[in-house]
């Protein structure tokens, strides 16, 4: 047989052709905005090319090329791989050992198909298949293919999403028999309970494995959980069972109402805009709602920033709130599915007059209950709580409730019997956030307090909060219940014991409900928050106390987070500020577990050891103050308690009277007994050591490093060992700076990977201790760490830096800087202050996400000079 060639030219001209026909199809949708219409279009395209090459290669008529994935159901998106399956006849054969190459990679693909399938074809067959595929890929088109027989492709669809594609195959060119035998034999080898089954479990791996917060704040249009590919698992499963590929097919034989058909027709066609404008955007196979395009995006689409929001925010909202939309139907449409396939009739037990358990489904016994009796919605989570072995709503409930949400209304909120039955569902000991949950997923918690509902699905682009702020407020009520669950007491042992003995926590479910309530109006979020949480109570008739505490925690839930994390808790004039704004120990608790619950739901990489320990530190303190009227560890103390440690090592006061004599009150002040036992038992014999003294530690905060350093002291010191941990990709949690009575640096670091991992640490606190001293000793010019890259959300959503300097009642300046945190910037700053003769005492540094919020006790004659301050604020403001 004579092989047919296109030429060179006939391919330029195709390709010149395809990228035209494209590039008109990208004008008018971004003219129309019609996704729909762009996909339709865009496959008749890529139909009307493939078909004209087959027909120009003459291709044999006794196989058959198909359509399968998106291209097979006619919804091929910009830069979307075209998927073919190329069907071959039972009686191809003679493969050929050696294919003919293509393309690096591609005559690998190809003849593994053509091996797979069992049939080989002649020698001028595989020739023509290999200029098939070459003269594709050279016209633009991007194909996927496989080559396989009927009974191969019966075979390989034991893999569900191989059998999937084969669902929705669509003949393009060739042999209509053998197309139509495959579909026959898919059809009688489909087991439609299997199928269902095997396409839940498949969604449920995809929700979990995209699920993680990288997804919250870049969320794959088409994988993650309510995006595109829910949907389609829904018209899967309808298409296996013949009951249609369109919503307005599912409405019409009742498993869709018209008006829930229209919905998700709506939510669907935003979901095909944003991702068919992604791929035109990023001129590539783009999925991932990137950093880089949000704002792209959101002025392609018309949508402008607020006065308190930016537009990719407001954009980001609408997309949240489709996802719940999508994820709401896909629940409920499952449900519907399962019924319909299945038709069993488990065992039901009738509840009350209003509810009956079916099974392991709560369900109504009047489709119209909510109608009727609105009131009846805050029942059904209640008894959800109630009854363990209730798993879900079934669909009848499901689509009952979908209906009932506008009668969630003004009067609805002011029936003093909701107020108490959603009092009641918040005190339940078991449920409580599962119940949240679900009210949150079918739109019932937002319409019940309108200031929640404004929040859902907006997101914030502050660098450190990776969920919507309603996913935010649940994660917190999340962590407070985790604290009371037994499983979990070891994760903060404290907080298990403190809610343990907490009286009434509703409390603190409303507070962790209300502290972020009023994100995102401008002012101050606890000011206005605090306002909202006082009219619930009201309006619940919480008691007074109670109410109270609520309104006191909203108001204030940041302060023992910014207490401990940015102030210095060696003060007693800090802790006595921070114990006098608070009641009594009830209101330190209930603020410490909010406190520690709101940071760890703030992002999975914002919580650590060392956080956890200044918290806890920060509390035992307060607690002491409360209870004794006065601040513990005052210097006396600390001696003593650090005399106590040092006897357990047979170091008796007179081997360390001459280190003491060297360290003034600052120092104790500065340092824990355990600590400063740790440094005296190291340095009690090397007083006046001529070298550097570096040793290293596993923190007693049980992560990273405690690493201490003393040598005569010398300029450019903290910029030094600054650049030393960011050079080994470590980050300073604290530093502690100290100078000696004789003219010692005695300085004291906890430390921490930047990127968490498995570590050695011994030989990391090897390597510390003989490389530091090294560079101590021998003080070379420093050369800064190269700047990392900064991240792409640092670099779409900069931070702007602020710098603040105050003196405090002490002599010295508390120094604050708000920047966008990157590998070196403490040693780029400590180097600054050397320049300006600035002297550093004591750091403490607060790394949120991509943004660094640390303070900096410091002193220097010119900081009483305004002119040499704004000065040296202008050089930070430049160089940071």
């Amino acid at each position: 047989m004579k092989l047919l060639v296109i030429g060179h030219d006939d391919v330029t001209a195709l390709r010149e052709s395809l990228r035209s026909d494209r590039s008109a199809l990208e004008q008018s949708f971004l003219k129309h905005n019609n996704a729909a219409r762009l996909l339709a279009a865009h496959t008749r395209l890529v139909d009307r090319y493939l078909r004209r090459v087959w027909r120009q290669l003459a291709m044999p008529g006794r196989i058959a090329l198909a359509a399968v994935g998106g291209y097979g159901r006619c919804k091929l998106y910009p830069r979307s791989d075209i998927d073919l399956l190329i069907l071959l006849d039972a009686e191809s054969e003679k493969l050929l050992m050696e294919p003919l190459a293509i393309r690096p990679g591609e005559q690998t693909t190809l003849a593994k198909s053509l091996v797979m399938a069992g049939h080989p074809p002649d020698n001028a067959l595989q020739q023509q298949l290999h200029q098939l595929i070459s003269v594709l890929w050279d016209i633009g088109l991007e194909v996927g293919h496989s080559v396989r027989t009927v009974a191969q492709c019966m075979k390989e669809s034991a893999d569900i999403t191989v059998q999937t594609n084969l669902l929705e195959a669509r003949l393009l060119c060739g042999n209509k028999e053998l197309f139509h035998e495959l579909c026959d034999s898919v059809q009688q080898h489909l087991d439609l309970r299997a199928f269902y089954l095997a396409k839940l479990q498949e969604q449920q791996r995809r929700h979990a494995r995209y699920a993680e917060a990288d997804f919250n704040l870049e969320p794959n249009l088409k994988e993650s959980p309510g995006g595109l590919r829910d949907l389609q698992t829904v018209t899967w499963i309808a298409r296996a069972a013949g009951l249609g590929t369109h919503w307005s097919e599912l409405a019409q034989i009742g498993l869709l109402t018209t008006t829930e058909a229209r919905q998700i027709a709506r939510h669907s066609a935003l979901l095909a805009t944003l991702r068919a404008r992604l791929h035109y955007l990023a001129k590539r196979h783009e999925d991932r709602l990137l950093f880089d395009f949000q704002t792209l995006l959101a002025g392609q689409l018309g949508i402008n920033a607020s006065a308190n929001r930016r537009s990719s925010e407001h954009l980001m909202q609408r997309y949240y709130r489709t996802k719940l939309a999508v994820r709401q139907f896909n629940t409920l449409m499952l449900q519907n599915l399962h019924d319909y396939l299945f038709h069993e009739t488990p065992a039901q037990h009738i509840l009350n007059e209003r509810f009956m358990i079916v099974g392991t489904l709560l369900e109504i016994r009047d489709e119209q209950l909510f109608e009727r009796k609105p009131g009846a919605i805050f029942e059904l989570f209640l008894l959800m709580e109630q009854h363990g072995e209730l798993t879900d709503l079934s669909a009848k409930t499901l689509r009952a409730l979908w209906r009932a949400q506008r009668r969630i209304d003004a009067s609805f909120r002011c029936n003093p019997l909701n107020r108490a039955c959603f009092m009641e569902i918040l005190r339940q000991p078991h449920g409580v956030l599962h119940a949240l949950r679900r009210m949150n997923q079918y739109g019932i918690l937002g319409r019940y307090l309108p200031a929640f509902g404004r929040i859902v699905g907006q997101m914030q682009h502050d660098l450190f909060h990776v969920y919507t702020v309603d996913e935010h407020i649940l994660m917190v009520v999340r962590n407070l219940r985790r604290f009371a669950a037994p499983e979990y007491a070891q994760e903060i042992p404290l907080c298990s014991k403190l809610m343990g003995e907490f009286a009434r926590p509703e409390v603190l479910y409303i507070a962790g409900l209300f502290h972020d309530i009023a994100k995102g109006r401008g002012g101050d979020h606890s000011q206005l928050g605090k306002k909202d949480a006082r009219a619930f109570c009201s309006l619940h008739q919480l008691s007074r106390d109670d109410t109270d505490l609520i309104v006191w925690l909203v108001e204030h839930h940041l302060t023992l987070s910014a207490t401990a994390q940015k102030q210095d808790l060696s003060d007693p004039e800090v802790i006595a500020g921070f114990a006098d704004k608070i009641k009594n120990d009830r209101y330190l608790v209930a603020l410490y577990l909010l406190t520690v619950a709101d940071v760890r739901g703030t992002s999975p990489e914002i919580w650590n050891a060392w956080k956890a320990k200044l918290m806890e530190d920060l509390f035992y303190l307060a607690r002491r103050y409360l209870s004794d009227g006065k601040v513990a560890d005052q210097i006396g103390e600390i001696r003593r308690a650090s005399s106590d440690a040092l006897n357990l090592y047979a170091l008796p006061p007179e081997a360390y009277q001459l280190l003491w004599a060297q360290l003034d009150d600052s120092y104790f002040l500065d340092h824990a007994p355990q600590e400063i036992a740790w440094h005296t038992r190291l340095l009690a014999f090397k007083v006046n050591a001529a070298e550097p003294i570096v040793k290293a530690r596993i923190s007693r905060a049980g992560e990273g490093l405690q690493v201490m350093v003393y040598c005569p002291d010398q300029r450019g010191l903290f910029a030094r060992i600054c650049n030393f941990f960011a050079r080994m990709n470590y980050t300073i949690a604290e530093a502690k700076i100290h100078t000696t009575r004789h003219g010692y640096a005695l300085d004291s670091f906890q430390i921490m990977e930047a990127v968490r991992g498995d570590t050695a640490y011994r030989d990391i606190m090897t390597y510390i201790e003989f490389e530091l001293a090294q560079q101590i000793a021998q003080a070379k010019p420093i050369v800064l760490a190269t700047p990392g890259r900064v991240s792409r959300q640092l670099k779409h959503f900069p931070i702007v830096t602020e710098v603040e300097i105050k003196p405090d009642n002490k002599g010295m300046y508390v120094l604050s800087l708000v920047t966008g945190d990157r590998p070196g910037l403490l040693a780029r700053f400590a180097l600054i202050l050397d320049t300006h003769d600035i002297r550093l005492h004591r750091a403490k540094i607060n790394t949120l996400g991509s943004r660094a919020e640390d303070v900096f006790w410091v002193s220097g004659k010119r900081l009483s000079d305004p002119d040499a301050t704004r000065c040296f604020l202008d050089e930070l403001l430049e160089k940071i």
